[in-house]
């Protein structure tokens, strides 16, 4: 005779109490919520860090004038503020006023001291566009505000910063003084409106002069003399400037119309090309294929796919796109332009080719599971109806499944806007102010090679000379695409919704 012997809950280390709250699931309720409050948490923070740095890129700082304590003087805007620990190198080449007054700071923050960047612009004097200046070295009282220090935004060199102290006309003087010349200045016009025998007379924080023609002048303002209205108008117009005009000094300033027009006509022809043979495929695999192991194969294969990394796609899009698709296409119809290239090289085309090529597996997969969530009473119904399969697809079940299919749409939409790697390979530049649409036949010119906010991102981030002048545009460009990309996914989410209520009476 066996023996059992009794349960005992305590034995085990766990309480009837311990038992009855993991059956109810009550701790995975808050294990599961807990992670995505903190993937929220997550995407809030870097959306609204790049949206805070992005928005202020453009805001207009006052010019200030910094005295050092050794005579010399610094003129410009503050850009950033940091504190810094000096190393000893440093502290022995300052002079004596300068190390006590280090000494004293140092000691009051725990062995750190003040230094801001201030960007002095003047590159064709200056030989530098920014300039550290630490705390310890400006003299007491030595950081003002000039009246009349203008800001000039420049074609080339960057910015100049400023007194006016003449205008001239064919270099003859026809006013003196700052406000004198200011005010004639405002009533001649600048860039290209202005006459080229206009320029005005401006005098450095450092007692430098230089005259400047208007036709070089992109846009000029007293900064010390706005009001918040003027700095709004001044805000307002580099945001036009930025989103209507070429980019200019290295990409680092003017705009990115032509990376705009590149990156939502590539992201509409990628999005054009990949949701008809997403769909077709996906259709086949599940409504006419056979199930098997020849239709698992493909679908790990299309698994698998989604995983390849993009450079990879890169490489295809230029090796197959670009060389032998396009210089079969140059041997056949554009041999008078050999060995200059047409279709054979990169362009928006074959870009928008290669993404789709990218993208297939998630339309695919999306499409499957949005045909398979539609039930099987309906192709029945339909079917004994009289209606043949094909008729049963398009009537029945593509109208139930198109929102699942426009998911599909918005999430290779959203991978795709975002790739560069690939673009790099088969058609992405640098500068191409040229866009690929005119008035010559056809007009839409897909075999040109385009320009990518994504790249200009990558190109401001990595290849500027002048990095300090391009980091704000970085956190701006990559506003900019995150905005270009939830305005092309919120269309689709409400075409998707518009078909979700459409179709959701019919439903069971």
């Amino acid at each position: 005779m066996s023996h059992r012997r009794p349960r005992n809950h305590r034995a085990r280390g766990r309480s009837p109490r311990a038992n009855a709250l993991l059956a109810r699931g009550e701790p995975m309720v808050w294990f599961t919520g807990s992670g995505l409050v903190i993937g929220l948490l997550m995407v809030v923070a870097l959306v609204g860090f790049v949206f805070c740095q992005g928005l202020v890129t453009f805001w207009p700082a006052p010019v200030v004038r910094l005295q050092l304590v050794d005579g010399a003087v610094v003129q410009g805007e503050v850009t950033r503020a940091e504190s810094f620990v000096p190393d000893p190198v440093f502290l022995a080449q300052l002079d004596s006023v300068a190390q006590a007054t280090a000494a004293v700071e140092m000691a009051a923050s725990e062995g750190t001291l003040r230094r801001q960047l201030v960007r002095i612009g003047n590159f064709e004097l200056t030989g530098e566009h920014f300039r550290w200046v630490e705390s310890c070295r400006i003299a007491p009282g030595g950081t003002r505000e000039p009246a009349w220090a203008v800001v000039l935004e420049r074609q080339a060199w960057g910015r100049f910063y400023g007194t006016p102290v003449a205008f001239l006309v064919e270099g003859e003087v026809t006013a003196v003084g700052a406000e004198a010349s200011w005010n004639q200045f405002l009533t001649s016009g600048q860039g290209h409106d202005a006459r080229p025998e206009l320029s005005l007379r401006l005098v450095t924080g450092t007692g430098q002069t230089s005259e400047i023609a208007l036709t070089d002048i992109v846009r000029a303002y007293p900064a010390n003399q706005l009001g918040f209205g003027g700095r709004v108008r001044v805000y307002l117009s580099r945001w036009g400037e930025y989103l209507t005009a070429e980019p200019r000094e290295a990409n680092s300033e003017g705009g990115v119309l032509p990376a705009i027009f590149g990156t939502v006509v590539m992201t509409l022809g990628m999005t054009l090309l990949v949701v008809p043979f997403g769909v077709m495929a996906a259709l086949y695999l599940r409504e006419y294929a056979r199930q098997g192991w020849l239709t698992s194969i493909v679908r790990i294969s299309i698994n698998n796919l989604a995983g390849v990394p993009s450079i990879v796609f890169g490489v295809f899009g230029m090796g197959f796109f670009s060389y032998f698709v396009g210089g079969r296409i140059d041997a056949l119809f554009f041999a008078e332009n050999l060995p200059n290239p047409t279709f054979g090289t990169g362009g928006i085309m074959w870009a928008s080719l290669t993404l789709a090529l990218l993208t297939l597996p998630v339309v695919i997969v999306a499409t499957e599971e949005a045909l398979a969530a539609v039930p099987s009473a309906m192709r029945e119904g339909s079917l004994a109806c009289g209606a043949t399969r094909w008729q049963t697809i398009r009537r029945v079940v593509l109208p139930r499944a198109l929102p699942g299919i426009m998911t599909g749409a918005i999430l290779a939409m959203a991978r795709g806007a975002g790739e560069v790697a690939p673009l790099m390979l088969v058609g992405a530049v640098k500068l191409a102010p040229e866009l690929p649409i005119d008035g010559r036949f056809p007009f839409l010119h897909l075999q040109r090679s385009f320009m990518h906010l994504g790249f200009h991102i990558y190109d401001l981030g990595f290849q500027s000379q002048n990095s300090e002048a391009a980091k704000p545009m970085v956190f701006t460009t990559t506003m900019l695409l995150m905005a270009i990309i939830l305005g092309l996914n919120l269309a689709a989410v409400w075409l998707r919704a518009r078909l979700n209520r459409k179709f959701a009476g019919s439903k069971f």
